[in-house]
């Protein structure tokens, strides 16, 4: 199979024994080449001197003193905030660690610069790439988006598309795109306007030509198969981190008198299931955003606290009342009831 998401660093990184991503000189080094750091014409002597060095060694330590003789306050903070994330790599050794330190508390190798959300998106990525690797399934890989990259939803007549939102903004500033969740509601075809396709298990192959162009549609509707596919992936996702096996089933509600645990996989569906758990009245229109439940059961029950054991966690897929979906990949992680944590 050939290879996917090369704009995620994946080929920059080494694997260790459990196929965490160790952090490599490349990869840092690819920060410093970031067009916020290449030097331009204006830039100074001291400037250019610290770009060079840390093309030759980009874990050199860097000094406030030396960042105080570059003359451009944006070129200085600029490099503040990339170094603080090298440092943060640097510390954690692999990709997973440092994302899982972002999201815990208490991590004392904190250089006290904050990381910026392209950033965590972009550990997603490359994360997810990991996670994916030898992946045959261009709908499992085209879920995997949704873990770094916001999507627009619509949904009309029962069917929840999921478009990426960055393309789909891109096709309407530029006056030739349409009313999307029309298109795709009535012709359920590729989208030539906007050279959009709705993958299903049928054409999920040409997913892997358009990887990093994300211009294919995800069908999110219960009992299919995109669902079923961001499913497994979030099972992946949680065993590459935790080596901890799930499984995670779409569930079109929760109908359980000892509901103990839930996670919203967004900040709308932590939000929605808050309020159902508490007894909150949800009224339709909120409710309406939610795309879908799920039930997530550990193959292994005494990694629960004794008091849970063996009971379902719900999740919660959800959108924002703009039709945006922005998942939150770390809530599995940090927020799954595990014993050793209690």
């Amino acid at each position: 199979m050939a290879d996917f998401w090369r704009d995620s660093g994946y080929g920059l990184l080494d694997g260790d024994s459990r196929g965490h991503l160790r952090v490599t000189g490349d990869f840092l080094r690819a920060y410093f080449q970031r067009p916020e750091l290449r030097p331009v014409e204006e830039s100074c002597p001291a400037e250019r001197a610290l770009h060079a060095a840390l093309l030759r060694n980009p874990r050199e330590a860097v000094p406030e003193a030396r960042l105080g003789e570059l003359t451009d306050p944006d070129a200085v903070e600029n490099y503040r905030v990339v170094l603080g994330f090298r440092d943060r790599l640097l510390a954690a050794g692999t990709i997973e660690e440092c994302y899982l330190r972002l999201f815990l508390p208490g991590d004392k190798s904190d250089p006290g610069v904050p990381v910026p959300p392209l950033f965590i998106d972009q550990m997603a990525h490359v994360i997810a790439r990991a996670v994916l690797e030898g992946c045959e399934d261009g709908l499992r890989a085209r879920a995997g988006e949704l873990l770094f990259r916001e999507q627009t939803v619509t949904i009309q007549d029962g069917a929840i598309m999921a478009a990426d939102a960055e393309t789909v903004d891109m096709h309407a500033s530029s006056g030739g795109f349409g009313d999307l969740g029309r298109l795709i509601a009535e012709a359920q075809t590729p989208l030539r306007t906007l050279e959009l396709d709705v993958l299903s298990e049928a054409n999920a192959g040409l997913y892997w030509g358009r990887d990093q162009a994300h211009d294919t549609v995800l069908d999110l509707s219960f009992a299919g198969a995109g669902l079923d596919a961001l499913s497994r992936l979030l099972e992946a996702w949680i065993r590459h981190f935790l080596d901890v096996e799930a499984s995670i089933q779409p569930v079109q509600r929760i109908a359980d008198e000892k509901w103990v645990w839930h996670i919203g996989l967004d900040a709308e569906g932590s939000a929605i299931l808050n309020d159902l758990y508490n007894g909150a009245e949800v009224g339709e229109e909120r409710l309406a955003r939610l795309l879908s439940l799920f039930r997530l059961d550990f193959a292994d029950s005494s990694l629960m606290p004794t008091a849970i054991a063996g009971r379902p966690v719900y999740l919660a897929l959800a959108m924002t009342a703009e039709g945006r979906l922005r998942l939150k990949p770390q809530n599995l992680l940090v927020n799954l009831p595990l014993a050793e944590r209690a």
